[in-house]
């Protein structure tokens, strides 16, 4: 690994420059994702070490991020846990199993990563002998995986998990303990397999009131962070539509909170204190803009991370379908430049 600048960053370290790599960097928006995606479905390049080692340097080879997410999804272990699993298109992930009672729960099996997703594994260490820049590694925290389950997939109201939780709370607290074994246990394979940080996320924790969330989620993910503390890599944390949380999201033990769109990184700084590093925000809808309109508020990112105690350059959500490449890499060579410390 010659760059390092991420990892230095999220451990509040002096970088030559602001590091940037950009959630969901290996996508349709690039060519060669969608040549390779011609031939194979998503789950089968999730499967494939090889096709998710090729697919996740694709962004890194023509942008020049400085770090690498593993090409993979969130609902990998979920479906080793025994819940069938399709993605559609348009419809994005289906799901079966549905959770109706305890039996329901413990029929749900605690997946052995080297065995049952072993390559996950596999494109780690493949990843690890090509890349000169850090390796992401990520997992969906038990709350989303719980709201995905329940729900079936995709929701507009949310109302089975909102059902759950309020109507069967010993039901909602057994599954969201099955998740969050299955969680770390996941998470500890990929950093032993060779991942040098580790994002978790949960993608559906901003449909909860704060008060809904300290007493339902948060403990839970207290949990999954402490557990990898003894691994000693940078832990980041990412909530959409988080910005109402952040007075419970400082309360984790992490280095480094990814911020969405919704909130500046000013006002986040205020909020979660000198002890993390801020990660984040440029709205993804920007990049579909003028280059001149994607300097300016780039630039305008990076003037509000310095009131943070370190910054990584990152979007608020994942990068857009729709994004033109030159677009996403005259980014990162404006943050690069305009990010540079005296």
């Amino acid at each position: 690994m010659t760059n390092d600048r991420f990892l230095k960053a999220c451990r509040r370290e002096p970088t030559d420059t602001v590091p940037v790599w950009f959630m969901r960097q290996a996508g349709r928006y690039l060519p060669e994702y969608r040549e390779v995606r011609s031939r194979h479905s998503f789950l089968e390049v999730c499967k494939n070490p090889e096709l998710a080692a090729q697919v996740t340097l694709q962004p890194v080879a023509r942008l020049g991020v400085d770090a690498a997410i593993l090409f993979s999804d969130i609902l990998i272990p979920v479906e080793a846990m025994g819940v069938p699993l399709r993605f559609s298109e348009g419809q994005g992930p289906i799901l079966g199993h549905p959770i109706q009672d305890l039996a329901d729960v413990r029929s749900l099996r605690v997946p052995d990563p080297p065995k049952d997703l072993r390559f996950v594994l596999d494109a780690i260490a493949l990843l690890r002998r090509q890349l000169d820049v850090p390796l992401v590694g990520f997992c969906g925290l038990p709350f989303t995986l719980a709201v995905y389950i329940v729900e079936g997939g995709r929701s507009q109201d949310f109302s089975k998990i909102r059902s759950l939780m309020r109507e069967k709370p010993p039901l909602y607290a057994a599954l969201m303990e099955k998740l969050l074994e299955a969680t770390v246990a996941y998470a500890d394979a990929q950093i032993q397999a060779g991942a040098q940080a580790f994002q978790f996320f949960d993608t559906w924790a901003g449909i909860l009131t704060p008060a809904q969330y300290e007493a339902q989620v948060l403990p839970y993910t207290i949990r999954a962070a402490s557990f990898l503390k003894a691994r000693k890599i940078p832990r980041i944390h990412f909530a959409k539509d988080g910005a109402k949380l952040l007075p419970c999201l400082r309360r984790l033990p992490i280095e480094v909170l990814s911020i969405d769109s919704t909130v500046t990184l000013e006002e986040a700084a205020k909020i979660a204190g000198p002890d993390f590093t801020l990660q984040g925000n440029l709205d993804p809808e920007i990049l579909l803009k003028s280059m001149s309109a994607v300097e300016a508020a780039a630039k305008k990112v990076l003037s509000q991370g310095q009131a943070a105690s370190g910054h990584i350059f990152n979007l608020g959500h994942g990068i857009l379908p729709q994004t033109d490449p030159q677009i996403a890499a005259a980014l990162v060579e404006t943050v690069h430049r305009w990010g540079k410390k005296s």
